[in-house]
């Protein structure tokens, strides 16, 4: 059951900065298991995944959001449009910044014009262990002087580097109130998508430099079975014939290891075994169609 004593806390995160500055590797380590993917190319995230902390007598629920940039396509002014909207919706503000990115400040202008001014709003300094300590105060001092940072918090998200201070840091900030979920859950994504996620993450990873970002995976059939395992059949969408040999690869080799670290992947977060079929088809200007963008949560 959810606590509803007085002094509980509960409240919502958004999560907000530039392209791989770090926001999903982040709610994943404060999270305590993967809920969001991760890949070294821009753009990853498209949903607005929830992830739920739940410490001592305080629930914090962290809203991943996709990197803000200059948005030209439909399916690209939704993502900054949801990242947005998160500010709106939230209690606080984490606004994540790659230390080790030149001119950081000039680069995170536009989206800090947009920050509020109403409520605490944390600057995170991620990656600071790639950056000389001199370097990462001046960054430091150039952020704060063009925003007035309720705190700054200085981390490396993927080696789980002052990670946990961020929520003893934060917590005092959060809203009194009942918890929204139980204390065991960590996010409010349905597993149906998380797999369709994990196996767009191994698409990237495995095809940085062959296939573009539009591409987009479905979860088409899921059949659970009496001994525990489970049967998953996924559509990877791709935008153009000739990207869908590339998916398939030489003799099907290419989309069958693709499958295969998926199927490993879910077996260990769903503690089962699964069975995944993975199909390819040609879906021109997906990224326009109003029902794609429902099923990636982007519009209502």
């Amino acid at each position: 059951m959810n606590k509803n004593e007085k002094n509980t806390r509960c409240g919502f995160v958004s999560v907000i900065g530039m392209p791989n500055a770090g926001k999903s590797t982040l709610i994943n380590a404060l999270v305590g298991q993967k809920i969001t993917i991760v890949s070294s190319r821009v753009q990853t995230t498209r949903n607005r995944v929830l992830g739920i902390i739940t410490e001592r007598d305080t629930q914090m629920i962290l809203i991943d959001t996709p990197g803000i940039f200059d948005a030209k396509k439909t399916l690209e002014r939704a993502m900054v449009g949801a990242a947005f909207d998160a500010l709106d919706e939230s209690d606080i503000v984490f606004h994540i910044v790659d230390a080790s990115m030149k001119s950081a400040p000039e680069n995170n202008a536009r989206l800090i014009k947009r920050l509020p001014k109403n409520k605490p709003v944390f600057l995170i300094l991620n990656k600071t262990d790639q950056v000389k300590k001199p370097d990462l105060l001046k960054q430091a001092q150039a952020l704060n002087e063009s925003y007035d940072y309720t705190a700054t918090l200085m981390i490396s998200a993927l080696k789980e580097q002052g990670v946990k201070d961020i929520i003893s840091t934060v917590e005092a900030y959060l809203p009194q109130g009942e918890w929204l979920f139980d204390e065991d859950q960590v996010t409010d994504m349905p597993m149906r998508l998380l797999a369709a996620e994990i196996t767009r993450e191994k698409i990237f990873n495995r095809l940085y430099r062959e296939v573009p970002a539009a591409t987009f995976v479905e979860t088409e059939h899921w059949e659970e079975f009496d001994n525990g395992s489970v049967k998953i059949n996924q559509i990877i969408y791709v935008q153009r014939d000739s990207q869908k040999p590339i998916i398939l690869g030489k003799g099907g080799q290419q989309i069958k290891k693709i499958g295969q670290e998926a199927r490993e992947e879910l077996e260990r977060i769903m503690e089962r075994q699964v069975h995944l079929k993975l199909f390819v088809k040609v879906q021109k200007d997906w990224m326009e169609k109003p029902e794609m963008l429902r099923l990636m949560g982007l519009i209502e």
